[in-house]
């Protein structure tokens, strides 16, 4: 399969798509094409919304996080991951929403959505000099199935070994993510009968030399159940590799309080939503990505 990466730079006015938030980033939308080459001879079009820390700190942006939503693979958008984006240009970084293919239990697979990850992270590479970041500083942030995809931008970056560029993030921060996905029955359907779900489950594919990590997660989660997610960062500690997880206590799914569904729309307990935020803070300090 062959792929061949466009991209068209649009300037727009924050306040036009947020126009509910006091943004002090410069907003810029980026859209990129994938065309691939497959029996159906499908084409995607995918987005991503690249929001800038504000003109003083404009020439000392470095680092990108490319941020992917949650969603079970099948629903949300980019827009879901705009608040995170420009959480991470308020503290000075270029944050980065990205759209990826949805499951439609028809044409369209978790499998696709993969591809569109490791494709972020390359285009995000690509152009770094574009987007005024290093090469070598790219941050993979996601919750949920969003974690999911951004981990396997790293951990199943040989499925296209004939690109020049790395899809691997330089590091990666992961709220309730889904990595331990044999037993996950949504995800199997989603995949469909004829692939197997141990084939596209992080925590089966660990090897040395991935990014460091740093996991958030609730202990009383039912979606992505806590135990899988110790499971994971067992076997990258095992093979050499730095992770951290941090298990709060009396949350469940994107830190939803314990006692309510975690399973449907998130309502995160905000003290441990805040408490997560520093850990963030603290890890990309340690990586030399955050000024202390």
């Amino acid at each position: 399969m062959r792929m061949i990466l466009l991209g068209i730079l649009v300037l727009v006015v924050a306040g036009s798509l947020c126009a509910q938030e006091e943004l002090s980033s410069e907003l810029e939308v980026h859209t990129y094409r994938e065309l691939l080459d497959s029996e159906l001879g499908a084409i995607a079009s995918l987005n991503a919304v690249v929001f800038r820390p504000g003109d003083g700190h404009l020439d000392s942006s470095e680092v990108a996080v490319v941020v992917f939503h949650g969603g079970g693979w099948s629903m949300g958008s980019g827009e879901w991951a705009y608040g995170t984006a420009l959480h991470f240009a308020e503290l000075g970084l270029v944050g980065i929403a990205i759209n990826y293919r949805l499951s439609d239990q028809l044409l369209t697979s978790p499998v696709d959505a993969m591809a569109d990850a490791r494709a972020a992270i390359r285009w995000t590479r690509e152009n770094a000099e574009m987007l005024r970041v290093s090469p070598d500083k790219i941050v993979a942030y996601g919750w949920s199935a969003g974690a999911h995809l951004a981990m396997s931008a790293a951990i199943f970056s040989e499925m296209e070994p004939r690109s020049d560029t790395s899809s691997v993030p330089n590091a990666l921060v992961l709220k309730s993510p889904a990595l331990d996905l044999v037993n996950d029955k949504w995800f199997c359907t989603l995949l469909g009968d004829s692939l197997g779900a141990a084939d596209y489950s992080p925590v089966e594919h660990v090897r040395a030399g991935l990014p460091p990590t740093l996991i958030l997660q609730g202990d009383t989660d039912t979606v992505t159940p806590v135990a899988g997610v110790k499971k994971f960062r067992d076997r990258m500690i095992a093979a050499g590799n730095r992770c951290e997880l941090v298990v709060y206590e009396k949350v469940g799914h994107l830190f939803t309080p314990a006692g309510e569904p975690d399973d449907r729309y998130p309502n995160p307990d905000p003290k441990t939503q805040a408490a997560a935020w520093r850990e963030v803070d603290i890890f990309l300090e340690s990586l030399g990505y955050l000024a202390e």
